[in-house]
């Protein structure tokens, strides 16, 4: 067990491991390890999610909670996650107006083309889930953008 997570960081990471342990085994498939890291809010990126240990094909390799408890320590200190913050400073660089508004044409661009890039898929999906409809003009309010995103 990892000795630096507080009691109420094992308490929740238990409780969500066996959320996703689907078949009750006491195990997780390691495919699913970004998704519990995330249910645990934290935002690690695919790079460090493979990193630590997670796989792509379901099935490939299982992960008890005794093994996941470091990950999730380790996870937990990695600085290399975004956090709301940082995203809104990227966001705001396409505010010309500084009015907390973009070109929802910049946004999509931006999410298909920086950091972890999204494949086309994606970033309609994010939009159709995250985003509100375009101003007459093409513009788009990125502050409940970001927060329904991050709450997803």
């Amino acid at each position: 067990m990892a000795a630096d997570l507080s009691g109420k960081d094992v308490e929740r990471a238990q409780f969500v491991f066996s959320i996703y342990d689907s078949d009750g085994t006491g195990a997780v498939d390691c495919c699913e390890l970004g998704g519990v890291l995330r249910a645990l809010n934290l935002n690690p990126t695919c790079a460090t999610i493979e990193k630590l240990g997670g796989t792509k094909k379901k099935g490939e390799k299982k992960l008890t909670l005794d093994e996941f408890l470091p990950i999730f320590s380790a996870c937990k200190k990695d600085k290399d996650q975004g956090v709301y913050e940082d995203f809104l400073e990227c966001l705001k660089l396409y505010d010309k107006a500084e009015n907390g508004t973009m070109l929802g044409a910049e946004l999509s661009h931006t999410l298909l083309s920086l950091g972890e890039r999204l494949e086309d898929k994606e970033v309609d999906e994010v939009l159709k889930d995250c985003l509100d409809p375009e101003d007459d003009e093409g513009m788009v309010q990125y502050v409940p953008f970001l927060k329904k995103l991050m709450a997803a």
